[in-house]
Parts: structure tokens; sequence; C-alpha cells
């Protein structure tokens, strides 16, 4: 099957299961053990925990790790004292409806409307920003469009104003460089979105912001999250993460080289297609209206004919409405509900992508023939 859907989840890199391997073949070991095996144990997650913080320039005591993406957002979140928060419509549920719970706990939001253009400015940043502002999060690039923040200026704004930057990297890591501000305060991240295992996470967190622990009982991670750690998948996050520390410029490339023929291609042989989404975009991803067409029906069809795509967000799909991050951009219903999303993995190549080229485009000349 062609696997154009890596913003959904990614292919485990074997260099990184091989560094797994190290914990599962044993001997049985938990890093909390005060025994040689826990020692051994827990060498290990030290050493993990030392590369994972050298990634994000941070200190050992700064990372926390976590199952994903969403347990670190909420972990951030949650500890934050009451008062407005500054965030966007489109951003990833795990954002979007922790920030709605927010406010029924007491505290205000402001959700920024971005547009067409897809990412909010570093001036409305700026002019949402009230005396009880406690906190901006915001994605630094969308999952779904693939639109980028102006990471830089936003991080500014907020270390001008000594409010909090909090960042949800998970669909920028492993696609581009990430030079993280020293106005970001905290930033979350997910394995399985860069080759990395499932049910592994990470958290950098600078030590002036306080956490609520979300889960109670042991001390690990620093006392925020109780629970033995997972070893095998944190030694799994760290091989990753040197991976791309080694090789991100070459798989920056490769995906901008696979996306820009993908999209010059559907351009040049389809009429009628938009790419949602008009500022400047994460490096493997573009989201397409193919007017005219069903992109529920379409779906199905690429489905059929082995090419894995997606709808939107994966932790949204089998919802019938369009995407709520597209129709709170403002497309038209009819718009949003003929859009596909395209994310493409390292391991993807030129090949699958001229082979799914020649499927697409055939059978969207199909759908829009019965339609008419």
């Amino acid at each position: 099957m062609i696997y154009f859907d890596n913003n959904s989840t990614t292919e485990l890199d074997p260099r990184v299961f091989q560094a797994m391997l190290e914990d599962f073949k044993g001997p049985p070991a938990n890093p909390s053990s005060v025994h040689q095996l826990g020692t051994r144990a827990r060498k290990m997650l030290l050493v993990a925990r030392q590369k994972t913080a050298d990634f994000f320039g941070a200190k050992p005591d700064e990372i926390i790790f976590t199952s994903g993406g969403t347990e670190s957002i909420n972990l951030m979140l949650r500890g934050l004292p009451k008062g407005h928060i500054i965030t966007t419509n489109i951003e990833h549920s795990s954002v979007y409806k922790t920030v709605q719970s927010l406010e029924s706990q007491g505290f205000t939001a402001t959700f920024l409307s971005c547009g067409l253009w897809g990412a909010p400015t570093p001036e409305q940043v700026e002019a949402a920003i009230l005396p009880t502002t406690k906190a901006i999060v915001l994605c630094a690039a969308n999952g779904e469009t693939g639109v980028k923040i102006e990471l830089d200026a936003i991080a500014a704004v907020a270390e001008k104003h000594k409010i909090p930057f909090l960042l949800d990297a998970v669909a920028f890591i492993g696609k581009e460089p990430l030079l993280l501000p020293r106005g970001v305060s905290a930033c979350a991240v997910s394995g399985h979105k860069f080759h990395a295992p499932k049910g592994i996470g990470a958290l950098f967190c600078r030590n002036l912001l306080k956490l609520q622990s979300i889960a109670t009982g042991g001390n690990q991670e620093y006392m925020h999250r109780a629970g033995t750690e997972n070893l095998s998948g944190i030694l799994g996050l760290k091989e990753s993460l040197q991976i791309l520390q080694e090789s991100q410029p070459v798989i920056t490339q490769h995906l901008l080289d696979l996306r820009s023929h993908f999209e010059c291609e559907l351009l040049r042989t389809l009429p009628d297609i938009a790419i949602n989404g008009e500022g400047p975009r994460i490096s493997n991803t573009v989201n397409i209206a193919f007017l005219g067409c069903d992109g529920e029906s379409l779906f199905m069809q690429l489905d059929m004919a082995q090419i894995a795509v997606s709808l939107g967000s994966a932790c949204s799909s089998g919802a019938i409405e369009p995407s709520r991050v597209l129709m709170n951009m403002g497309l038209d219903r009819k718009v949003a509900r003929s859009s596909i999303r395209f994310s493409f993995g390292r391991t993807n190549t030129r090949e699958e992508v001229d082979q799914a080229l020649e499927k697409i485009v055939f059978l969207v000349k199909k759908l829009r023939s019965l339609s008419n």
C-alpha cells in the first residue's frame, strides 16, 4: 500500500527498533529499583534524558517523558494559574478541547480566527493579550494543512510581555529543523510522528513554568508523571531524535521534493483543485480541495486503490462532518467536504508519488463524471 498519511503516524525506523531492544531483550529491570539491574536501567534512562535534552537545547531536568502529544499538552495546560488563554480555533483537538475544558473551570479563552491564511499572525496574538493572560498556546504547524506559525516573532511577543508560550510541535518535528526561541516556555512532541513507537512522547518545560501532575503515585519524572517509565519507548524516542539531529536537512529536502513534484503534477493535470492554507507550509503536507468531488467518496476509492490518505486529523476520523479546521478557516462547506490531506514521510519515494498520481487523476475524473 502506498502510504501518504504520515501526519497520522509513521513507520517505525529499524534503527529505533534496534535501540529499543536494549530494554526488550532483558534482563527485566525497573529504573526505580535499587539493585544492580535497576541501576543499569536507570543509567539508560539518564542517558536518554540527556540526549533528548540536547535535542531541545535544554537541561535534563527540563525533560518529562510522557505517553505522547496529548498527555504532554494536558500536562503543560492543566497546571496554569486561572486566567486568560490565547489560542486559535484551528488547533488540534488535544489543545482545542483541553482549553474548552479549562473554560468550564473558570478560565477565559480567546480562540483567534486564522482565515484562509491558516495561521495566526504575531499582531493578532499581541492584540489579544489581556492583563489576565496566563498563556499563549499554539501549534508550530497545523497538522491538517501544514501551515506554520511565525515562531520566532510570536515567541518574541510572549517574551516581551512575560507570558508563557506553550508550543504544540507534534506536527512539526521531523519535517524541518526545530530551533526553539527563548520565548518558548514548553514544547510537546509525540514519538510516533517521527518514526519512533506509539505510546511515547516528551514535554520540554523550562523550570519557570509550574506543572500540575495529572496522575498521582510515585516520584518518577521529577514528580510530574507518576508510574514506571516506558524505558523501551524512551530509548526509541532518543534514537529517533538523534537520527533527526544527524539527518534533518536531507530529510527535509527529500520531503519537499516529493511534495513539490506531487503538487505540480496535480495542478498540471487536474482542473478545479485548490491547496488549502495560503501561508508557508511544513515540508511534507498538502491539503487539497478537489472541487466538484466528494472527499469521502474519493477517500474510499483511494483506499480501495491501495493509497492511504486522510480526510483530516486521525483523532477526528469517522466524523461525518467536514473538518473543523477547514471550516473554521472559512472554507465553503462543499470545498471542505472535497478536501483530502496528503502527508509524505521519509520512506516514501518518487516512484510511489508517480504511481499515486496516475490513480488519483483517474479517480477524480471518474467521480466528477458520475456527479454530473
